[in-house]
């Protein structure tokens, strides 16, 4: 019997389950399935990972559940494998706006369940993850064992369940946001003269090193700010106009509507 077993490999799946491989996990320990026979061929050649032909199957051969399946499909997915889950296992939701309530009801009060909400930067070991559920309802063991399973592809961080769509915000979709910021930058400084590749790269590498300062220094970011604009300088110009044309603004909105949508799943 398998460890952990994936239903659903997409981008967040096979992030997931690289990580457990490079942190100590062998491929017989992981399990998993996908929809597209394809996925499957390939997932199995580059990890040794074996596949299961159906999701009851997957579901009935691993203590820890992952469903890695979009939001729309998890009644259905739910429907194939609500008879084959028993009291022993551990379910682990990753999709947003299914809450751990939702959960209980479909697939009934007697098994546990963890709801988590990663990020694509886990795909090279980096992703935050905010993670919820009932620990006194865990073993010292299982509890230890969630711990390694999300430290295995980045940082976790315990929340209460009634922020994790505030987690949706503030690091499950906002990679994309960052991506724009640096493919707009890029284009500003391409627009300068400098090459496209020399731009992504130097943009690229001040936001991975601007997101340690904030880290590492412990200093608001507000004060990191303002250890950059000089009186009357160059970058309190380019501030000045990032206020004036809602830069703060269109980044609350685009939070509001992330939230929106999580609630509305």
């Amino acid at each position: 019997m398998a460890t952990i077993g994936f239903i659903g490999m997409g981008n967040m799946g096979s992030a997931i389950m690289k990580g457990l491989l490079g942190h100590g996990f062998s491929p017989e320990e992981l399990l998993f399935t996908d929809a597209d026979p394809r996925v499957c061929e390939r997932v199995s050649q580059e990890t040794g990972v074996a596949c299961t032909s159906n999701n009851a199957e997957c579901a009935g051969k691993v203590k820890y559940l992952v469903l890695a399946v979009k939001p729309q499909y998890y009644s259905a997915v739910i429907k194939e494998i609500r008879t084959v889950v028993c009291s022993g296992q551990i379910v682990i939701s990753i999709a947003p706006g299914k809450s751990l309530d939702y959960l209980r009801e479909m697939l009934g009060d007697e098994r546990r369940y963890v709801r988590a909400m990663p990020n694509t930067p886990a795909l090279l070991g980096e992703g935050m993850t905010g993670v919820s559920y009932d620990a006194s309802a865990f073993s010292d063991e299982e509890k230890a064992m969630l711990v390694g399973f999300f430290g295995s592809f980045g940082k976790m961080k315990l929340v209460e369940e009634r922020l994790m769509d505030a987690v949706a915000c503030a690091s499950g979709s906002s990679p994309a946001y960052v991506y724009m910021f640096i493919e707009a930058l890029a284009d500003g400084a391409v627009k300068c003269g400098l090459s496209r590749k020399d731009a992504y790269e130097m943009v690229a590498q001040t936001v991975l090193g601007s997101a340690k300062m904030v880290l590492e220094t412990g200093k608001h970011p507000g004060e990191l700010k303002d250890m950059v604009c000089s009186p009357g300088g160059t970058t309190i110009a380019a501030v000045e106009a990032l206020e004036q044309w809602g830069f703060r603004n269109a980044i609350m909105k685009a939070t509001d509507a992330c939230y929106d949508r999580c609630r509305s799943l």
